[in-house]
């Protein structure tokens, strides 16, 4: 699982950082605007957000959030009491709440439990034996595991996604790259080359002319 962290005091942050790490993958943002330009450019499982924080708060950068149709599940923590702003947290699109201060292993357990109603899995399952877990980019393969670069990670699950199915050279670069940070078509070859490499010529199928298909 994938979570977008928003926590301005740096103290709890890096204890939050600390116990989510060994659970799950976490990219930690300090204000709510360093966190918007998160969620618009990157793909998250759940999001954590403090509501008191620089910039603008945890409510407005999910209200905004939704109004873009990003349905994320959200937990707010916070350290208010007043009821207000758990009305206005559930108004603004959040999942859950919890208040200040609070023990991890609630965090946790309130994190498995979104993870649970919303299906959020970790790995995909391969064949009877392999896995690949798009969150952590860990492919594998055979009791081995193989560490993709993230670009790599994301081929690979797009073609996952999108199974018996061609996936054209074209399709990759718009749907995984922005415009301005769109690489050339050898680009894309050579992420399918390794990736055939690791998992086999027969699972990734390279159909001339066309695009690529996973089976």
């Amino acid at each position: 699982m994938r979570i977008l962290l928003l926590e301005d005091d740096p103290v709890i942050a890096d204890i939050l950082v600390d116990f989510l790490n060994e659970r799950y993958s976490v990219v930690h943002c300090f204000d709510g605007k360093e966190a918007l330009e998160k969620a618009e450019s990157d793909n998250f499982d759940l999001y954590v957000f403090d509501i008191n924080v620089p910039g603008f708060s945890g409510i407005k950068l999910l209200q905004s959030l939704r109004d873009f149709n990003d349905t994320t599940p959200a937990i707010f923590i916070t350290a208010y009491q007043e009821v207000k702003f758990l009305k206005e947290g559930f108004a603004a699109g959040a999942n859950d709440f919890i208040r200040k201060p609070f023990e991890l292993d609630e965090l946790q357990a309130r994190i498995e439990n979104i993870r649970r109603q919303f299906n959020i899995d970790e790995a995909i399952l391969l064949n009877d034996s392999d896995t690949f877990n798009p969150m952590t980019h860990q492919l594998s393969l055979n009791d081995q595991v193989h560490l993709l670069a993230t670009k790599e990670s994301a081929v690979l699950h797009y073609l996952l996604q999108n199974q018996h199915r061609i996936v054209s050279t074209d399709e990759l670069l718009q749907n995984l790259w922005s415009y301005e940070e769109m690489p050339s078509a050898e680009t894309i070859r050579t992420y399918i080359k390794n990736l055939r490499n690791l998992v086999g010529k027969e699972r990734i199928i390279n159909i001339r002319g066309e695009g690529y298909k996973f089976q």
